[in-house]
Order: C-alpha cells, then sequence, then structure tokens
C-alpha cells in the first residue's frame, strides 16, 4: 500500500477515491476523522490522505489525480428566465424554482 495524494478537504478526497474506484483502483482514505484532533496535532497530519492498495496502480492513480487537479474550475454562471436566480453553468433546472435553463 502506497500513499497517493494528501486532499485538502474530505470531499476532495472522496472525489479522488471515487474516481480511483471508477478506473478500478482499490484505494484507501485515511485520516478521515482527524479534524476533532486539530489543536492537540498539527494541521497538515489532519488532512486526508488516498492511498492505493496494490503498489502497481499507483502511477496510474497519479495520472487520474493530477487530471483531477488539472481540471479548469467552472464559474460560469446561467441566470433562470422565470425567476432570475443565478445557477451554475452546468445545471439544467433552476435550483430555486425547478424551471428549465436550455
Amino acid at each position: 500500500m502506497k500513499k497517493l495524494c494528501t486532499a485538502a478537504n474530505l470531499m476532495e478526497a472522496q472525489i479522488k477515491l471515487d474516481l480511483l474506484g471508477h478506473a478500478n483502483i482499490d484505494a484507501r482514505l485515511f485520516n478521515e476523522h482527524a479534524q476533532g484532533g486539530l489543536g492537540d496535532i498539527p494541521f497538515t497530519h489532519a488532512y486526508p490522505e488516498v492511498w492505493v492498495v496494490h503498489d502497481n496502480d499507483l502511477a496510474r492513480g497519479q495520472v487520474i489525480v493530477r487530471d483531477f487537479e488539472k481540471t479548469p474550475i467552472e464559474t460560469r454562471v446561467v441566470f433562470c428566465r422565470a425567476c432570475t436566480e443565478e445557477n451554475p453553468h452546468n445545471f439544467q433546472l433552476c435550483w430555486r424554482c425547478g424551471a428549465g435553463l436550455e
């Protein structure tokens, strides 16, 4: 088992873990509950870590994580014609009123 990466937060770690799972790479999440120890342990020891179970999957896992980290953050928005609410560009329905955003 080898450490693949450290994540900034649990959500990011879980996304990386899911991406690895979709690629049939067996991986584990560590420090899942370490946030509660902040103050007693250094904050860098509380970051979630993703480890691959099989050492031969490390290189393939690194490519997947690197591609994920290179993905640009989508900041475009679209406004609902029905209620004028701001929605992320990739939404198909307005989160507020449920109207279509096409």
